[in-house]
């Protein structure tokens, strides 16, 4: 086994798989346990900001929840500011609004007007790529204020969710992919 195969054996081997949650017949990947894991939540931070060097990003955009625990130390690990995107009602000054498609309805997100400017630099950080309409949404909101988007970074990819087939215009780095 190679250096980076036993790095992503390492990262696997300290996420729980919980069947059938949260409804029979799905395997959840659960991502507590590696981030309970010192040396697993240093290893999966660095490994997830390995592909951006100093200065390329201005700001990470970490998508509620888990998007902002692993944005804000990916932030932090390459020198670039960090601001969220949360659920509607939650952020306390002038918002800017998406609304998306699930697959069985629709949600919305928020950010600061002011979170990104014009010409930055934004990579969009969360835990998970499912079906990708989360990360899509993320992304129109941040060119809508102008800014640029330069990769969507996740920790694991559903891949037979099809989410990239959302993000065609995206870079899409994967730390795992199940």
């Amino acid at each position: 086994m190679n250096p980076r195969e036993a790095h992503l054996e390492f990262l696997k081997a300290r996420i729980r798989s919980v069947p059938d949650f949260p409804k029979p017949g799905i395997l959840f990947y659960d991502i507590t346990t590696l981030m309970k894991d010192p040396q697993g939540f240093r290893s999966a931070v660095d490994a997830m900001a390995a592909p951006y060097g100093a200065g390329q990003v201005d700001i990470v955009v970490g998508i509620e929840s888990r998007g902002f625990i692993f944005g804000a130390a990916v932030a932090d690990r390459i020198g670039a500011g960090f601001a969220p995107v949360r659920k509607i009602g939650k952020l306390p000054s002038t918002t800017r609004r998406t609304t998306y498609d699930l697959e069985y309805g629709t949600d919305s997100l928020e950010i600061h007007e002011d979170a990104v400017s014009a010409g930055q630099r934004v990579l969009i950080v969360d835990d998970l790529l499912a079906t990708g309409g989360t990360a899509a949404a993320t992304g129109g909101l941040v060119r809508g204020l102008g800014a640029d988007v330069v990769a969507v970074q996740v920790l694991i990819e559903l891949l037979a969710l099809g989410g990239r087939s959302k993000l065609v215009e995206e870079r899409v780095n994967a730390v795992l992919a199940y």
